[in-house]
């Protein structure tokens, strides 16, 4: 499978009024074929199910390179698994690879999420996310919270969990005086989710810094706290 043979198969099953309606809906001029997420989803199963690491790596850099909102969605899709073996390192450095060309929510994120199984497989990547955090680009700081969503998620962290969540909850305090808006939404999206498993470190941080956020990322943090 190359990158040439994945895309027809996209376009092929495209429909060019609803690729009409997402490119107004995500207002990035880039090609849009008119897809839904579970369409591209059957297609990286097969894919996956086909080829071997190396090909899915060139075939996840090609779709990528290709610029059409489904075939970055596919890119990252391919690389979103738990376990790679026999080598990881190759899928984390080019999730990496496309972090500075970050434009547009929904493929941040599906690439994000891949990130955060790249993450999860190896803590020590932490130190490598944290450079983001100051990065002229937003949605690289951006992407600095995303990928690190899952250490939002543990009821009884051990103690390198409460230490990792602690290191982001100090890059999200870096954040609040900026007040674009998708920073503010990732900083309540962090918090929001952390409340679910460790409220009284959001309470904390709420406390000391809610003075200098956005209103709306104010309430979006503390809407599943306990009143």
């Amino acid at each position: 499978m190359t990158p040439k043979q994945a895309t027809a198969l996209l376009r092929a099953a495209g429909d060019p009024a609803k690729a009409a309606e997402m490119h107004r809906y995500h207002k990035v001029d880039r090609p849009y074929l008119g897809l839904a997420n579970p369409q591209i989803d059957a297609f990286v199963k097969e894919w996956r199910a086909a080829i071997d690491l190396e090909t899915r790596l060139a075939l996840s850099k090609g779709l990528w390179k290709g610029n059409i909102h489904e075939g970055r969605v596919a890119a990252a899709k391919l690389l979103t698994q738990a376990r790679i073996r026999p080598d990881d390192q190759g899928a984390w450095d080019l999730i990496t690879s496309w972090v500075p060309e970050f434009d547009a929510w929904a493929i941040a994120d599906h690439a994000s999420i891949a990130g955060q199984k790249r993450l999860v497989a190896d803590p020590s990547r932490l130190d490598e996310v944290e450079t983001w955090t100051t990065s002229d680009h937003m949605w690289t700081r951006r992407a600095a919270l995303v990928m690190t969503l899952p250490w939002t998620k543990q009821n009884n962290p051990k103690p390198a969990e409460i230490a990792a969540r602690d290191r982001v909850l100090g890059w999200a305090a870096s954040y609040v005086n900026d007040h674009d808006w998708f920073i503010q939404k990732a900083i309540a999206w962090w918090l929001r989710e952390l409340s679910k498993h460790d409220a009284p470190r959001v309470r904390q941080f709420l406390a000391t810094h809610q003075s200098a956020m956005k209103p709306f990322a104010v309430r979006e943090a503390g809407r599943k706290l306990a009143s």
